[in-house]
């Protein structure tokens, strides 16, 4: 009988322990984010491309089947990726250091 408490207590352990370790892999990119220069909201193309320089890959654009969906392209640098609504940032994120790495998924090619 008191086996299978002691199972259930080995269980929660190892399941905090994994969720302990995703935490700390989660602060790690969020620290080094801060450390990143990145586009800023707003920002013009020819104001990401005189700053940063040409990106090393132009993804094919999504979106902008309706009206109401704008079209999105995304620029690829080799630190990060540059989402555009029409001319203007709306976004950059860090691209993953490694495949094995967890955080975002990779963009759509």
């Amino acid at each position: 009988m008191r086996l299978i408490p002691s199972l259930a207590l080995s269980a929660m352990l190892l399941c905090a322990a994994g969720a302990a370790s995703a935490d700390t892999l989660l602060v790690e990119r969020a620290q080094h984010k801060a450390h990143v220069a990145l586009p800023e909201r707003g920002m013009t193309t020819a104001q990401v491309q005189a700053r940063f320089g040409a990106p090393t890959e132009r993804l094919d654009p999504r979106g902008g089947q309706k009206r109401q969906w704008p079209t999105i392209n995304r620029w690829v640098y080799p630190a990060f990726t540059v989402y555009f609504e029409r001319d203007r940032v709306i976004d950059a994120v860090l691209n993953q250091a490694t495949a094995s790495e967890v955080g975002p998924r990779p963009a759509i090619r």
